[in-house]
């Protein structure tokens, strides 16, 4: 496969990574009156994401693998819009937050329980109905987002040097308390092992590709990956990652 039919799904991969991460901080941070019509449009986009994976499912062509992944960001975008409003969260706390130990965890689970049951229903969803099918890329970027968020998530919870603080609306703020501010945990060590693990092997899968398809898809699963392992190396990095989007972060009060 030549060179250039990996340029481009890697450039939509870093373009989409970014645009979509910039437009969803820049909603989620205007007035919280504004949240009802927001989640109407991201379930309309994630409604829209669903159809259009359908649709493609039986297709193999270097448009269907680009098609695909729109399609699983419309619907990751969707979960992410859920969170980020405080619209799906987890049930109120019993009890101040424990500071240490299994009832630390505990409380973190509760705080966040319903969106993580939303996005196993939805990855669930989403995998029975691609099952059988040619075109599993949307599936595969459920996946892939799904693991190495929560990898985020636990590293959050464990320790990083930058939470990330500016990137959370006024509805979550209360996470915070979940978070410790420390300059590495063990887990990340392995978070940054596994993500490069992933990223090599679906790089070589792009390169021994043998059709258009495999070859964009297997592109983009490697550029995600790989983006994956930037974000958790910006959680350790004295580089506070609002730098990266800070336009779409401008109308948070505190970021710079």
């Amino acid at each position: 496969m030549s060179w250039s039919l990996h340029a481009l799904p890697i450039l939509l991969t870093i373009a989409a990574w970014w645009g979509s991460t910039a437009v969803i901080a820049r909603v989620v941070g205007r007035p919280q009156h504004t949240y009802r019509r927001l989640l109407g449009i991201a379930s309309l986009l994630g409604v829209a994401g669903l159809i259009l994976n359908i649709s493609l499912l039986q297709t193999l062509t270097i448009s269907s693998a680009i098609g695909a992944f729109c399609a699983a960001l419309a619907i990751w975008g969707w979960i992410e819009i859920t969170f980020l409003t405080g619209a799906v969260t987890g049930p109120p706390p019993a009890h101040a937050p424990r500071s240490h130990g299994l009832g630390r965890a505990i409380d973190a689970l509760r705080a966040i329980l319903w969106h993580e049951l939303l996005i196993i229903a939805t990855v669930v969803s989403v995998g029975l109905v691609t099952a059988g099918n040619d075109n599993e890329l949307a599936l595969l970027v459920l996946l892939l987002l799904w693991l190495m968020r929560s990898s985020a998530k636990l590293n959050l919870f464990l320790g990083v040097r930058n939470l990330g603080e500016g990137f959370l609306p006024p509805p979550l703020l209360h996470l915070l308390d979940f978070m410790q501010k420390r300059r590495m945990n063990l887990l990340m060590p392995i978070s940054l092992l596994l993500g490069s693990a992933i990223t090599l092997q679906c790089a070589r899968d792009a390169l021994e590709a043998t059709t258009p398809y495999a070859a964009t898809s297997a592109t983009m699963l490697a550029t995600l990956a790989l983006l994956a392992v930037f974000e958790h190396l910006l959680m350790i990095l004295p580089l506070p990652a609002e730098h990266l989007w800070r336009w779409s972060l401008a109308n948070r009060r505190g970021v710079p």
